[in-house]
């Protein structure tokens, strides 16, 4: 399979409001999906926790299941082999051991098999001004691999949500060819109204990439608010097509050939890292000036 074609094809994001019943979740999923592939729709992406949300680690615990027993994955496979099309579960909390659950996204194809997983790497643990308290890496066992995987129409970046704000991620997977980025997230609505757009657009600026982006929005039964906007970035930094708050698709089509015209504009994946860091001196206490190779 080609990692790097020039034919275009058209994404759908599902942007959902996941409670915590799987099979409810499972049925937004589908029924988004379907309408999804009636719009033309070749790849669709799910958003962050597609199967459940749920902050309590007992219930959590007690209702997620082994990936080869999920149900969600099971009927998702079917529905991509059924549509063919090109399914990204934006991820699903299953267990990965007897006290940590994993934070996995999966890419299936056509026929329904799943052709790449990625364990989400960077835990969302913060303290927020609000009140709010995040502490994922008590429940998930984070990753350690960074993942791409080819379509039919280039090389895929596969993230989720917190992995946005580590920009040196994404340029490792435009450096393995990612022409696109997957970055299914569920933004809290404060860091979402500050910094979703903002570090989306830069993600594909950075690096001369797509950026599909679905998002969970909207009040969850588990309390928490979830921001949406689930947005579709070209490679020059320009929105085409953003969601709202709540639930529902958007769709784009895809140029291919727009990396490649980017990149070429602002070759920055070519020029690499011109410079070492100086630890500063004791004395003086002015300011050096660090210049790399010419």
């Amino acid at each position: 399979m080609s990692a790097a074609t020039t034919s275009a094809f058209k994404v759908g994001l599902v942007q959902m409001c996941s409670g915590v019943d799987p099979l409810a979740n499972l049925a937004a999923a589908l029924a988004a999906i379907e309408e999804a592939k009636r719009s033309g729709a070749d790849f669709v992406l799910t958003p962050e926790m597609t199967n459940i949300m749920e902050a309590k680690r007992e219930r959590l615990f007690a209702t997620i299941a082994d990936e080869e027993y999920d149900p969600t994955l099971a009927a998702l496979r079917e529905v991509a082999r059924k549509l063919s099309i090109y399914v990204q579960i934006g991820s699903l909390a299953v267990k990965a051991s007897p006290d940590k659950a994993a934070n996995r996204s999966f890419l299936i194809d056509r026929r329904g098999d799943i052709v790449a997983r990625y364990d989400k790497i960077h835990m969302f643990d913060v303290d927020l001004a609000n009140g709010e308290s995040y502490r994922e890496s008590s429940t998930y066992r984070p990753g350690d691999l960074a993942v791409v995987a080819d379509l039919p129409w280039g090389r895929l970046g596969v993230t989720i949500c917190y992995d946005l704000r580590f920009p040196a991620l994404y340029r490792a997977l435009a450096e393995a060819g990612a022409s696109f980025f997957s970055i299914p997230a569920a933004f809290t609505r404060p860091t979402g109204a500050a910094h979703w757009h903002v570090l989306l657009r830069a993600r594909a600026i950075e690096n001369g990439s797509f950026v599909f982006a679905a998002a969970q929005g909207g009040k969850h039964e588990n309390g928490r608010e979830t921001f949406g906007h689930s947005l579709i970035v070209d490679p020059w930094g320009q929105i085409l097509a953003e969601g709202g708050s709540e639930p529902g698709i958007i769709l784009a089509d895809i140029d291919p050939a727009l990396v490649t015209a980017a990149r070429s504009r602002i070759p920055s994946l070519q020029s690499g890292r011109r410079f070492e860091l100086v630890e500063p001196m004791a004395e003086p206490t002015h300011l050096h000036a660090v210049r790399g190779p010419p």
